[in-house]
C-alpha cells in the first residue's frame, strides 16, 4: 500500500507551511467568505471559489466528514447603493444577482458547499455575539452605534502583521470622530426608514460587515474551526475583525486553526480596479469561453501566487485541456459520475495517481498536479488495451479530484468548439472526412487519404493514427 504524505498547508497566522490536524478528524470544518450580491462577479471573486472548491473536494477524500460554509452577504452599503441606482428593492437586487453568481460558479465546477447562510437570516445571532462583546468590555456605544474597541485586544494585528498604533481606516471602516480608536469598526448602526432594517436593543439598524461571518460560523460551525479561507484582500481588515470579535466573545483560542488566503489576479499585468474599469466579469468570459478552460486557467498558477489573467493564459489553457481530452476521445465509453447533487460523487483518493495526490496534499500545487496529468497523458497514448484503459480511467480520476474531465470528451470538443470557434469544420463534417480517409485507405488509394489529412490540417484539424482509430484535434 502506498503511503502519502500528510496534508500541509500555509497558515497565514503563523506564516509557515505546517501539516494539518483537525480538531475532530471525524468533522473537519471550513469557512469560505462569499459574495456580497450587489453585481456580477468578476474573475477576482472566482479565484477563491474555485481554489478552496479543491480544497473541499480533497478534505472529503481524507476525511469522513467536512463541513464546509461558504456565505452570501446580502445586507450591505453596496448592496443598499445599487438598489438605489437602479430604483430597485433589495430583495429583488440580491435574488438576482445570488442566482448569477450560482449559475457561473456552476459553470466553472464549483460545488455547492453544506451550508450556504445568508447575512439575512442571521440577524439574531448578530445580536447576541454583540451583547457578548459588549459585556466583556470589548464593544462600545457611540451616537447610536456600536463599536468594536481594538484597544482591548493585546494582539490585534497578528493575522495580517499590522501594528495597531499605526493602522489606519481600511477598507470598509468609516472614519468617524466618535471613534477611540480611527480602526475601531461598527458591529451595529442606525438605519435610515428607506434602508433595510431590524429592531434591536440599540435601536432599529443593522449589522456592521465584519460581524456577519463571526454569527454564522458560531451558529453553523462553532466557536472554533479548522480552516478559514477567503481572498488575500480580506486579511485586513475583514479576517482581522473577525478575530477579534470571536475570541473575544467566546474566549476560545484561536478562533480558526489555519487561515488560508489566495493571491490576487492581475489583468495584462495591471491592477484589478472598477474604478480603472480594468477588469472583467466570469459573465462576460463565459461567453466566449467554456466554464471548465477558465476553471484550468485559475488553477494553472499556485493559489497563493498572484495570477496574470490574459487571452495567452486562456488559450493556453484551452490547449492543454484540449491535450487531455483528447487522451480519453477514442476510451471515453463510461459516463463520468454526476456532480450536481453532492461532493460525495468524487472518487476515492485510492483511485487517483499517486503523485497528484501528493501534490495537492502539498498545500494544494494544483500546478504540479496538472504536470503530472499531462504525463499521463503519454501513458495512454503509448499503451494499448486493458492497460490503456485502466490509465485512462485513472487518468479522469485524479483530474476530477481538480474539478476536470467531469465531461464526455465529445461533449467538450462540441462546447468548445461552439465558444468562439471561427472554423467552419463541424464535428460532423471533421468525422465524415476520417471515414473518407479510412475508406480511401482500406482501397489502398494512399494519395486521397493523405490529401484529406492535409486538408484538414491547413484547416487547423490534426488527425492522430492509434491502434484504437482515428483522433483529431483543433490547433
Amino acid at each position: 500500500m502506498t503511503h502519502h504524505p500528510l496534508l500541509t498547508l500555509h497558515n497565514t497566522l503563523t506564516g509557515r507551511r505546517e501539516p494539518f490536524h483537525p480538531t475532530d478528524p471525524k468533522r473537519v470544518t471550513l469557512y469560505v467568505c462569499g459574495p456580497t450580491v450587489y453585481n456580477y462577479i468578476h474573475i477576482g471573486n472566482a479565484r477563491p471559489a474555485v481554489v478552496f472548491d479543491v480544497l473541499y473536494r480533497l478534505l472529503n477524500m481524507l476525511y469522513p466528514a467536512v463541513c464546509y460554509a461558504r456565505n452570501i452577504t446580502d445586507v450591505d452599503d453596496k448592496i443598499i447603493q445599487a438598489a438605489h441606482a437602479s430604483n430597485s428593492d433589495i430583495d429583488t437586487i440580491t435574488t438576482r444577482f445570488t442566482q448569477a453568481y450560482h449559475e457561473e460558479i456552476h459553470q466553472l465546477g464549483v460545488l455547492m458547499p453544506d451550508f450556504e447562510p445568508r447575512a439575512t437570516a442571521h440577524i439574531a445571532d448578530m445580536i447576541q455575539l454583540i451583547e457578548q462583546l459588549l459585556s466583556t468590555g470589548s464593544a462600545y456605544s457611540a451616537h447610536q452605534h456600536i463599536l468594536f474597541d481594538i484597544g482591548a485586544r493585546k494582539d490585534y494585528g497578528k493575522l495580517s502583521g499590522r501594528n495597531p498604533e499605526q493602522l489606519q481606516a481600511g477598507a470598509r471602516i468609516e472614519v468617524a470622530d466618535y471613534k477611540r480608536n480611527p480602526a475601531d469598526f461598527v458591529l451595529w448602526k442606525p438605519a435610515p426608514a428607506n434602508e433595510p432594517g431590524w429592531p434591536s436593543p440599540w435601536g432599529r439598524g443593522r449589522p456592521g460587515w465584519h460581524t456577519e461571518c463571526v454569527a454564522m460560523i458560531h451558529a453553523l460551525l462553532g466557536p472554533r474551526i479548522d480552516i478559514h479561507g477567503g481572498g488575500q484582500d480580506l486579511m485586513f481588515p475583514h479576517h482581522e475583525n473577525e478575530i477579534a470579535q470571536s475570541e473575544c466573545a467566546c474566549n476560545e483560542h484561536p478562533f480558526a486553526r489555519y487561515w488560508l488566503h489566495n493571491g490576487f489576479i492581475t489583468i495584462n499585468d495591471e491592477k484589478m480596479a472598477k474604478s480603472a474599469g480594468n477588469f472583467i466579469t466570469v459573465r462576460e468570459l463565459l461567453a466566449q469561453h467554456t466554464g471548465e478552460v477558465l476553471r484550468y486557467a485559475l488553477l494553472s498558477a499556485h493559489y497563493r501566487s498572484p495570477l496574470n489573467w490574459n487571452t495567452d493564459l486562456i488559450q493556453q489553457s484551452k490547449n492543454n485541456l484540449d491535450r487531455l481530452y483528447q487522451a480519453l476521445r477514442c476510451l471515453d465509453t463510461e459516463p463520468p459520475q454526476n456532480e450536481s447533487a453532492h461532493i460525495k460523487a468524487s472518487p476515492e483518493a485510492a483511485a487517483l495517481d499517486p503523485a497528484v495526490l501528493a501534490a495537492l496534499k502539498d498545500d494544494l500545487n494544483t500546478p504540479l498536479a496538472l504536470t503530472r496529468l499531462h504525463e499521463m497523458v503519454h501513458t495512454v497514448n503509448t499503451c494499448s488495451g486493458e492497460t490503456q484503459r485502466e490509465a485512462a480511467r485513472t487518468l479522469r480520476h485524479s483530474a476530477r479530484s481538480l474539478g476536470l474531465l467531469n465531461q464526455r470528451a465529445e461533449t467538450y470538443f462540441t462546447a468548445t468548439t461552439s465558444k468562439g470557434s471561427d472554423s467552419e469544420w463541424t464535428n460532423t463534417a471533421i468525422q465524415a472526412k476520417i471515414d473518407e480517409r479510412q475508406a480511401a485507405r482500406k482501397a489502398k488509394d494512399f494519395a486521397r487519404a493523405d490529401a484529406i489529412r492535409k486538408a484538414l490540417l491547413a484547416s487547423g484539424i490534426e488527425l492522430e493514427d492509434s491502434p484504437d482509430g482515428t483522433r483529431w484535434k483543433r490547433l
